[in-house]
């Protein structure tokens, strides 16, 4: 077991006693020297769901909300020698430091959660978690955030502006900018649906291209595209996001490798579809997704 009863009861004894082990567990985390792995390949657990109210995996609508569930799934995840590290929300990462488990790691800050899933803002995505200089004062190695452009919805326009403000401002820090640009719209009944046509996805990706004073640190995340041609409309880094999972890990797993062929593309950042499969085993799962990265590079 990778969280014992003892060492979750320690984690909240930590956590109820000493909240200055939290900077201290930042402090002391030994950093990893690139981005990048040995393969110039970048693989990323992503577990910033909950900040956003987003618990659900398939018809389980609170699935992530166990939290000692979640760190025991994070855990056995980022023990395969083939993840880089994982994308998380503050709590999550301040978690995973007080369990030891992220030294030579990759980090990457969840910095804009309030778009909470459901809400009739949620296209209005303010920013309320790490910010860039907490993320340099933390030593973590990057800040994601989300971009959902709507054209019918004026909520766009101020999380278009924020995320602009944070890609300067990381870079600024030398720190990457990780932008998921996803282009969404409006059914009848008003619930919002990703467009997943190659213009829409096309048009995503040179919109966050130009967010900031500069594009030298900024990386996307985007769903891997079914006309991979559309990744030709970037320079800029790329990493494949898991996206929500089918229930067919076989097909998810293949509906990302004609992506990870393409030049512009380093890696994955999946969240769901590796820490929730649908038997239970995610060290199976990570495992065959780090060996279609491989395959595919």
């Amino acid at each position: 077991m990778y969280l014992s009863d003892e060492r979750w009861r320690d984690l909240l004894r930590v956590r109820a006693t000493d909240p200055a082990a939290v900077e201290r567990a930042y402090n002391k985390r030994v950093r990893r020297q690139n981005l990048l792995s040995d393969k110039d390949t970048l693989f990323l657990v992503a577990a910033d769901h909950p900040a956003r109210g987003a618990l659900g995996v398939g018809s389980d609508r609170t699935a992530m909300a166990d939290r000692r569930n979640l760190l025991e799934r994070l855990l056995i995840a980022l023990a395969h020698p083939d993840v880089d590290g994982v994308l998380g929300s503050p709590d999550v990462v301040e978690e995973l430091l007080l369990l030891d488990a992220l030294d030579d790691k990759v980090v990457i800050g969840s910095m804009n959660r309030g778009g909470l899933a459901g809400a009739e803002w949620e296209i209005d995505d303010r920013f309320t978690g790490y910010d860039a200089d907490a993320l340099a004062r933390f030593r973590l190695d990057g800040g994601k955030m989300l971009l959902r452009l709507d054209d019918s919805d004026a909520g766009t326009i101020p999380t278009l502006h924020a995320c602009a403000q944070a890609v300067s401002e990381l870079a600024a820090q030398g720190l990457m900018a990780m932008v998921e640009p996803l282009p969404y719209h409006r059914d009848e009944s008003g619930a919002l649906i990703m467009s997943k046509d190659a213009p829409s996805l096309s048009r995503a990706i040179t919109v966050a291209s130009g967010l900031g004073v500069t594009s030298a640190y900024t990386w996307l995340k985007i769903p891997a595209p079914q006309d991979i041609s559309v990744l030709d409309a970037t320079t800029l880094p790329v990493v494949v996001l898991g996206g929500a999972p089918s229930g067919d890990p076989a097909a998810d797993l293949a509906s990302w490798g004609g992506a990870l062929s393409h030049d512009v593309v380093r890696g994955l950042v999946v969240g769901r579809t590796l820490l929730y499969p649908p038997d239970g085993d995610v060290a199976a799962a990570v495992d065959a997704a780090a060996r279609l990265l491989k395959d595919a590079r």
